[in-house]
């Protein structure tokens, strides 16, 4: 028992709570941007995400477990995509444009109303891990946001950019979108775009918090 004891005296209690309240952030926000896809794709006209069960809060319908550990601990990692048939859309372009775009879209606004939250619970007494946590929310889902809208395949800004493009073009890009991957995870793992994505995030970041404080 004493064995026991010491070992648990030893664990840096502060370390494990940062690392439960990020997996609580990380869950919760990729929960949200993926519903968020499937919530569109529904209102275009697409219910392939609601009969695979995708609209919904249950983190363990969107979970990709090798994506959650990279997340946690390389700080870059991705859910079970939400599938779409945009032959049911009745402009397949800007519905997949439109679809895409409401997953950074709802990472912003989760942002916002996390920082929105801690503002309102501000000189209340509330325990500082809420305010932790709030922050730590804040800023991840503009992480997620900023990232996702890098015009590179398969990120969602990628089917942004696509769908400005002519029908022709549209459609070798979409066919040589798997490649995509390949390049992405390249100028992840050399750190190509680590100076962007701190100058980004923290751009809009800042940006929020002066707008809301």
């Amino acid at each position: 028992m004493d064995g026991f004891r010491d070992y648990f005296a030893s664990l840096d209690t502060a370390a494990m709570l940062r690392a439960a309240l990020r997996l609580a952030a990380v869950l919760l926000s990729l929960t949200v941007h993926e519903t968020c896809h499937g919530l569109a794709a529904y209102a275009l006209g697409d219910t392939t995400a609601k009969s695979q069960h995708r609209i919904s809060l249950n983190p363990l319908h969107h979970i990709d477990w090798l994506g959650l550990a990279a997340m946690l601990f390389l700080g870059f990692g991705w859910a079970k995509p939400v599938q779409v048939d945009m032959r049911r859309f009745k402009n397949p372009k800007w519905g997949m444009a439109l679809t895409a775009l409401a997953g950074p879209a709802s990472n912003m606004a989760f942002a916002i109303i996390a920082l929105l939250l801690y503002k309102l619970l501000m000189n209340t007494g509330a325990s500082p891990v809420v305010f932790v946590f709030l922050q730590m929310l804040a800023s991840l889902n503009v992480g997620l946001g900023v990232f996702n809208l890098i015009p590179i395949s398969p990120l969602d800004g990628s089917k942004v950019l696509f769908a400005a493009l002519p029908d022709s073009a549209y459609e070798k890009l979409m066919y040589y979108e798997r490649y995509g991957f390949i390049l992405l995870y390249a100028l992840v793992f050399l750190g190509a775009l680590d100076g962007f994505l701190t100058k980004a995030v923290t751009a809009v970041f800042t940006a929020m918090v002066d707008l809301i404080f």
